[in-house]
């Protein structure tokens, strides 16, 4: 993807955190768009920035006597982004999960709150966060639909034959029964449909 074009002509003094911004991409990693605090609303203290790259989001606060400060989002632990616009301004939220394992089992979320961006950058920024979050939510789907899948006893939607094991244990669950109810849990959880659930069932009624 291309480096962006700012909506309006880059203003003064923002050369320099253009320039650390593009000193803290890494190889192929590319910049595409940017948003910086309205002047009006930073007047004590240098602008906050915070950009989007291909691989993730950074955020940057120029200190007063020279240096930054520096963090990072990376798009797989995305969870939610808002934006809150105004006249001139608009507030932007990233929401991320604390580790950065694919799974959805952490509680514990990092919040980011961008306030008094400039409304166009801010809502560009906003377009670019929601893009990945779709792509990452997608690729998150997929890995807990496969995990499900797995603990399933190997049931393949698609075809092919399941392995059956019976149950040694007198009492407990049978491998059907078992089988059976975590397709239903799949379908619950919308992550198979109907006629794949009725296809599985079928595969495992006939099983007995």
């Amino acid at each position: 993807m291309n480096e962006p074009v700012p909506s309006s002509p880059p203003e003064p003094g923002l050369e320099s955190t253009l320039a650390t911004l593009r000193g803290l991409l890494t190889s192929g990693e590319t910049l595409e768009a940017w948003a910086v605090q309205h002047r009006l609303f930073a007047v004590t203290h240098r602008r906050a920035c915070v950009a989007a790259t291909s691989g993730r989001c950074i955020s940057l606060n120029r200190r007063l006597l020279g240096g930054y400060d520096s963090a990072d989002i990376r798009w797989q632990d995305l969870k939610e982004t808002r934006i809150s616009a105004g006249i001139l301004t608009a507030d932007l939220t990233l929401i991320a999960q604390a580790d950065s394992d694919l799974s959805l089992g952490s509680e514990v979320n990092r919040v980011w709150t961008f306030t008094n961006l400039r409304k166009d950058q801010a809502q560009a920024m906003y377009r670019i966060c929601q893009q990945h979050d779709q792509v990452w939510r997608e690729k998150r789907r997929i890995r807990d639909l496969e995990e499900l899948r797995a603990k399933s006893g190997g049931v393949q939607i698609g075809g092919g034959q399941s392995a059956y094991v019976g149950s040694d244990s007198a009492g407990a669950e049978s491998e059907p029964a078992r089988r059976l109810r975590q397709a239903r849990e799949m379908l619950d959880a919308k992550l198979i449909t109907d006629s794949e659930f009725e296809s599985i069932k079928a595969r495992i009624v006939s099983g007995l």
